[in-house]
């Protein structure tokens, strides 16, 4: 029995040692982003690569106050704007979806109408078209309804191509719920709201974390609706920083490595806030009880 404990403990310590060389291939891209955005201009552009640098603040300084080379003056960028703009529209944008997702999805699992899977394919087909299929049409209709520009209009408009998602996620945790639970509180008197807010929503709160994080990385990055659909008051990140690739002497590596930097700073905050809800999400009823 020992010698079998000391093989499993080997074989986990061979499955962590291979987990993490893996990993550090995934993130050594995102790795080198960070250590580029601490880097001066000469040394971001060394032929070969430096490994070891003296670490430097300019680059993020450069974010919010930039200087110009021709007049040598120093004045703040609207940078700061774009990235308020960014967690507003994301998150109000997600936080909608995810409400009027979860009552559709309630209702396609416990009330399920003649046909529900059809619906729900219609329903995922909006979600899995090409947002350069529907560009044009889009931009017709907020030109024309004066949403062009707004805040509520992109909000509204990332609201809808997150609900079919939310729905059909949000549905696979209400359908491995025990529904005797919720009979038995309805023939105790409970009404059916109670019985969703009191005895279903506490048991999947895993499922809309889960889902609430990848509504928001897919929203935080989406670039082709904002950048022809936001006005210089509402511009997101993504489109603050392709207009960051041409500037006065050409690409500023360093600059731009800074702001794609505090870009991921969000996701990971929200990651690592939600890590143990988003464990529990993903593995969601994989484990029977």
């Amino acid at each position: 029995m020992a010698r079998r404990y000391r093989e499993i403990g080997k074989a986990g310590w061979g499955y962590t040692l291979i987990t993490t060389l893996v990993g550090l291939v995934y993130f050594s891209p995102v790795l080198w982003i960070i250590l580029t955005a601490f880097k001066t201009r000469t040394d971001a552009l060394a032929v070969p690569p430096k490994l070891f640098f003296t670490p430097t603040l300019d680059n993020f300084v450069s974010v919010f106050y930039r200087s110009s080379i021709t007049t040598g003056s120093s004045q703040a960028t609207d940078m700061a704007l774009y990235f308020f703009n960014s967690i507003f529209i994301a998150g109000t944008s997600v936080g909608l979806a995810l409400i009027v997702g979860t009552l559709a999805a309630y209702a396609f699992s416990r009330y399920p109408l003649k046909g529900n899977d059809t619906y729900l394919f219609i329903i995922l087909t909006t979600r899995m078209m090409p947002p350069i299929v529907v560009i044009i049409p889009i931009f017709l209709m907020f030109r024309l309804s004066g949403l062009a520009g707004s805040y509520w209009g992109i909000i509204l408009l990332y609201t809808a191509f997150n609900i079919p998602f939310s729905v059909w996620l949000v549905k696979s945790f209400f359908d491995e719920l025990n529904p005797e639970i919720e009979d038995a509180a309805r023939m105790d008197g409970a009404s059916e709201s109670r019985v969703f807010f009191r005895f279903c929503i506490p048991q999947i709160l895993a499922g809309l974390a889960a889902t609430f994080v990848f509504g928001l990385i897919l929203t935080w990055n989406e670039f082709l609706f904002a950048l022809l659909l936001t006005g210089v008051e509402t511009r997101t990140v993504p489109v603050a920083m392709a207009r960051t690739l041409g500037g006065e002497v050409g690409v500023d590596y360093g600059l731009l490595a800074a702001i794609v930097t505090l870009f991921l700073l969000p996701i990971f905050f929200v990651t690592f806030l939600l890590q143990n809800q988003l464990l529990r999400g993903v593995t969601f009823g994989t484990v029977k009880k």
